[in-house]
Order: structure tokens, then C-alpha cells, then sequence
């Protein structure tokens, strides 16, 4: 299993990003809370549509799980539709990712 957790900054000791379609980074992690993937979101800063695109990045990359403060519906949606399960959770990653392992 796959868990990626939006993130402000690149590495575990971050905070989880209250957005989930515009969250600076995602950090993927097995199924060990072994961080594998530091991925700087490229839709971050731009306009609509956000969601779709890291629905579809992150399927891409095999995640199971997606961790965020907060989704909109059309991430929702998109999350949905690749069958990807999601969660709202904040706080520190490095707690966070003990919390859905």
C-alpha cells in the first residue's frame, strides 16, 4: 500500500498542507511509514483543476491513500473515480503517517 500525504515542505518533519489540490508538495510512504517519493506538486500555483491533476499524478504512482487537511468535491471526485480512498487529517507528517498505517 501506497499513503501520499499533502505536504508544506519535502520531507516528514512538515506539516500536513490544509489543501489538498494545492498543497506544495506530496510525500509518499509504504505501508512501513518508510518515506519513498518527495514530489513537488506541479499544480500548486495555477489556475482551476488542481484536483484532477493530482488525482491523476498520484494514481499514477500507485497510491492507495491520500492524506490532506481538507479536499474539495472535485478533487473528491477525481479521487473517486480512480478509486483512491482519502482522509482529512493535520498535524505533523511524521505523526500522521503513524495514525493510518
Amino acid at each position: 500500500m501506497k499513503i501520499a500525504i499533502a505536504a508544506l515542505s519535502n520531507n516528514k518533519n512538515s506539516q500536513v498542507s490544509e489543501q489538498a489540490g494545492k498543497a506544495p508538495y506530496y510525500l509518499i510512504f509504504d505501508e512501513a511509514g518508510k518515506l519513498l517519493e518527495a514530489i513537488k506538486n506541479p499544480f500548486a500555483v495555477g489556475g482551476g483543476g488542481a484536483g484532477f491533476g493530482v488525482a491523476k499524478l498520484l494514481a499514477d504512482k500507485g497510491v492507495d491513500l491520500v492524506v490532506a487537511g481538507d479536499f474539495g468535491p472535485n478533487m473528491i471526485s477525481a479521487l473517486e473515480d480512480r478509486r483512491l480512498k482519502y482522509k482529512n487529517l493535520t498535524g505533523l507528517i511524521s505523526d500522521v503517517v503513524k495514525q493510518v498505517i
